[in-house]
């Protein structure tokens, strides 16, 4: 679907497709999808994206000019189809290493085991033209500030690469089967010296729309998204808008440790309407004499009533 909806964003159609899904019947309903929409030459292949990745060419990952993705949130033993079934010499289960990989996708880092986000990013920024090469992947808002190899994997990223173009926080409760908040990431291998990255902020109220059991991102606020980050690229001078975007420099992001969880750079405080101590003393002791007529007057009322 998400496949799909980038293709129907392309006037001239003059484009192919290509996906892999690992799970079976997912990748058959895929191919499905696509004869019934009329794409007929999509290439989806069947497998493990990460260690069996289908897009090879002459033994290299095929290049791409765009990538769009959904993968698995935090996605435990990723790294599963590397490793060997059997224990390694000192009796331990073997650890990922980043020689494991004949495409040199981790080189810069491993992620952990346990969290295959940046598993994806990797092999989303090995498979992107090196010219025009764009990107734009859904995860968990934990890849924006965990730390240790996933720290070090998006320091690089920042910093050696200078891939990252945009961060866009979601609401929580967007995706079917996760309800915990996501974030959209664009990335960019035709950014030149620009050394800023944009933050959108879209999850708070008015942003969306709340559903009974899912929330929804309405035209007007994709639109609104999309706006954001067409001004970004086009206006060197763009501004800020208070409380929903920030475009940060490569200095601020250094100096927030290369964290890039999103309130560290849009602030969405807002400041409490100051209590009038006074006013309210005031407000307490007419309630206190407005009460105590009042019971005086069932006191009166009880005597008169012999009660």
């Amino acid at each position: 679907g998400l496949l799909l909806k980038a293709f129907k964003q392309i006037e001239s159609k003059k484009t192919h497709l290509y996906g892999q899904e690992k799970n079976m019947q997912t990748w058959a309903l895929c191919r499905m999808n696509m004869f019934l929409h009329g794409v007929d030459d999509a290439t989806i292949w069947q497998g493990d994206t990460l260690s069996n990745p289908g897009n090879v060419e002459n033994d290299r990952l095929m290049k791409f000019q765009c990538i769009v993705a959904n993968p698995p949130f935090s996605l435990d033993k990723w790294d599963s189809g590397f490793l060997p079934d059997t224990e390694s010499e000192n009796g331990k289960k073997a650890k990922m290493t980043a020689d494991l990989d004949i495409y040199h996708r981790f080189d810069i880092g491993v992620p952990p085991s346990s969290k295959g986000d940046y598993a994806f990013v990797l092999h989303m920024l090995s498979s992107l033209d090196d010219t025009t090469g764009r990107m734009g992947i859904i995860l968990p808002h934990g890849v924006l500030f965990r730390g240790a190899s996933e720290g070090r994997i998006r320091q690089a990223i920042i910093e050696q690469f200078n891939f990252l173009d945009a961060v866009i926080g979601l609401p929580a409760n967007l995706f079917y089967g996760a309800g915990i908040p996501a974030c959209i990431l664009i990335f960019r291998k035709d950014r030149g010296t620009n050394d800023k990255v944009l933050f959108v902020d879209a999850s708070g109220e008015g942003h969306y729309e709340k559903g009974k059991n899912q929330n929804i991102l309405r035209d007007e606020d994709v639109q609104k998204i999309v706006d954001t980050y067409k001004a970004y690229k086009t206006d060197l001078s763009y501004n800020d808008e208070d409380k929903f975007s920030h475009v940060a420099t490569l200095q601020e992001i250094r100096d927030n440790d290369y964290n890039l969880n999103i309130p560290r750079y849009v602030d969405t405080f807002v400041e409490e309407e100051l209590i009038d101590i006074d006013q309210v003393q005031k407000n307490i002791a007419d309630i206190e004499a407005e009460l105590a007529e009042v019971q005086a007057q069932m006191k009166k009322y009880i005597e008169e009533l012999g009660l």
